[in-house]
């Protein structure tokens, strides 16, 4: 699923949403993999000043780190880079 599709559904629905969708669509907001430390997916933004810990629950990601993510992005004007 493209970039943009995803980040729409997950505006919608923060339930089911599987960890490797949405750390691709992360990594499209410009966050890369710090450091992984038991089930803690750590990532941070371009400067280092935005940190995001992420956890892989049976292949999916928790719906609150969800809505901690999209306040994020609304709070900081983040922009989705193109899936290419």
């Amino acid at each position: 699923m493209n970039r943009k599709k995803f980040f729409k559904k997950i505006i919608r629905n923060k339930n089911n949403v599987k960890f490797s969708d949405f750390t691709n669509l992360i990594i499209g907001f410009g966050f890369s993999i710090d450091r992984i430390r038991g089930s803690h997916h750590i990532y941070k933004y371009k400067s280092g000043a935005i940190i995001l810990n992420l956890q892989n629950v049976n292949g999916e990601v928790k719906p609150y780190q969800i809505s901690q993510f999209l306040k994020i992005v609304e709070k900081n004007a983040l922009e989705l880079k193109d899936d290419s």
